[in-house]
């Protein structure tokens, strides 16, 4: 029997304060999303400022990169290197910003943010995840 490393509560919000801090430090309004292996939500935080829509895209940047098992980043850059049948793959959200958190390996969960650019959502999530460490 195999055994799966799994993102508890505490591990979320560690993500979340450390994602939090990167973006106020840039000056940067955003929503970040921490998902489990499956997607699922476990936690979300919109700062202020931050436009309506931001918790949504997180939520599902996150479970995008849950299901794919890697950076969201991929399956844009698929699409926009002309692989467009992947625009029906069922994910919702294949923008740049949601990050696998990695152990031993296998995808232990992930982070989702939106509200800057692409790279400045990825900074943030990657800040969330080197707190783990």
């Amino acid at each position: 029997m195999q055994t799966k490393s799994v993102l508890t509560l505490s591990d979320a919000n560690l993500i979340l304060d450390a994602a939090q801090q990167e973006a106020e430090a840039n000056g940067w309004a955003v929503s970040i999303a921490v998902a489990d292996d499956g997607g699922h939500l476990l936690a979300l935080r919109r700062l202020d400022g931050a436009a309506p829509m931001t918790p949504t895209v997180a939520s599902e940047k996150a479970r995008s990169s849950a299901l794919g098992g890697k950076e969201t980043q991929a399956f844009e850059d698929m699409i926009n290197n002309g692989r467009t049948a992947f625009l029906s793959a069922p994910l919702t959200a294949t923008l740049s910003g949601g990050v696998p958190v990695f152990n031993d390996g296998r995808v232990a969960g992930t982070v989702g943010v939106s509200g800057v650019k692409p790279d400045q959502d990825v900074q943030i999530a990657r800040a969330g995840i080197a707190a783990l460490s």
